[in-house]
């Protein structure tokens, strides 16, 4: 139903936007701990690599547990670990329950597959998409807040205010979500083993793993160092300012619902291609907005429709494979795409403190540009039609 598609897309907004928060504060974070830009860094790959390990081990288990008990559980932990990242003492405690952040957030993932297997199949694409902008407009909506706040307050409110939002929307799905049909009668072990299974069988999995990886691995080069550029010269923003620069990307979330109805009308592959040259063209605009505030704001949002359109996509296409196994197909997918998030945020942010901005687009732009030769390969290679 309409609602409770509206309850799934606000559910994984709020639930993904604890990965999110902490990137208009980076800076903020750094000097308050006397620390360096690629150290305050870390608190988002850290969070990128726990929503990993959560995708890895969290995600398959809903098609095995019914996702009414185990979707408020997983949130419950989350909001444990944002309460206790606004009163963390130091730069590595932050940085080490920006893990248990990541692991908890991995419920956006656990909800989009819900919503692929409620849906009828002619309307699959649409409801994926639109669950999907949802999930967009809280990654989105978080950096706004986040720099509001505490631009207002501090950064430490920012975390209870997160963890409050994630402990109500776990209180109100416990009562709203759906009850599930029987489970399949397979151990924790065996479905492990059986995610494995389908990475090495369905090469369509491969392809889109490979290409979500790239996608998100642009987005993380440039939101991990945004705060650094805006913070500095010419630009000189406090945290709300640079908070309200999530909002020109609000453009990538309304392309999801497009996307989705693309991937209906077999147009996939065609979509695919243009939103990886808009991901490598996007970075030629924010090199240029190291100095102008108009390029930059035009390169944000190329990245951001390149890069959401992809990965919506990439999951409308993932999910026709099996419907039996929906969640341990996402669970391969997003493990790719987080692990591509990490290593670019990661580099991202070294490259900063080394080379500059000069360094972190070139690093961006390389990403886009291999994302277009993996769809130039699916196009002279195709697995099926698209």
């Amino acid at each position: 139903s309409r609602w409770l598609t509206g309850l799934l897309a606000l559910a994984c907004g709020v639930a993904v936007a604890s990965l999110y928060y902490a990137q208009p504060l980076l800076h903020t974070i750094a000097r308050e701990f006397h620390t360096t830009s690629g150290t305050a860094g870390l608190i988002v790959t850290s969070s990128q690599v726990g929503y990993a390990l959560g995708l890895a081990f969290l995600v398959p288990a809903g098609d095995l547990f019914n996702r009414r008990r185990l979707v408020p559980a997983v949130l419950g932990l989350s909001a444990v670990a944002l309460a206790v990242s606004a009163v963390a003492p130091g730069i590595a405690t932050l940085i080490a329950l920006a893990l248990a952040v990541g692991i908890g957030s991995v419920v956006a993932q656990m909800l989009v597959p819900l919503a692929a297997l409620l849906a009828r199949e002619e309307e699959r694409g649409r409801v994926t998409g639109t669950v999907m902008s949802g999930l967009l407009i809280g990654i989105l909506l978080a950096r706004t807040l986040s720099g509001l706040v505490a631009g207002a307050t501090s950064w430490r409110v920012v975390y209870w205010v997160a963890a409050g939002l994630v402990a109500v929307v776990a209180l109100v799905l416990g009562r709203a979500l759906p009850a599930e049909g029987e489970r399949p009668d397979l151990g924790y072990g065996a479905l492990l083993r059986s995610t494995l299974v389908l990475f090495s069988t369905e090469a369509l999995l491969r392809r889109r793993m490979a290409l979500g990886a790239l996608c998100f691995a642009s987005f993380a080069v440039f939101w991990t160092t945004a705060a650094f550029l805006l913070s500095g010269a010419p630009y000189h923003y406090g945290e709300a300012v640079i908070g309200l620069f999530g909002l020109v990307g609000a453009a990538g979330a309304l392309c999801a619902s497009f996307a989705g109805r693309m991937a209906d009308r077999g147009r996939a592959g065609v979509t695919t291609g243009v939103f990886s040259v808009f991901i490598a063209s996007s970075f030629a605009l924010l090199f240029v907005g190291r100095h102008s505030l108009a390029a930059l704001i035009a390169g944000i949002v190329v990245l951001d429709v390149g890069v959401q359109g992809l990965h919506v996509t990439n999951q409308s296409l993932v999910f026709r494979l099996d419907p039996g196994s929906r969640s341990r197909v996402n669970a391969n997918y997003m493990v790719a795409y987080f692990a591509g998030g990490a290593a670019g945020s990661a580099a991202a942010g070294a490259l900063y403190s080394s080379g500059g901005w000069g360094a972190v687009c070139v690093l961006g732009a390389g990403t886009g540009v291999a994302a277009t030769v993996v769809w130039l390969f699916d196009r002279l290679w195709p697995l099926q039609a698209q």
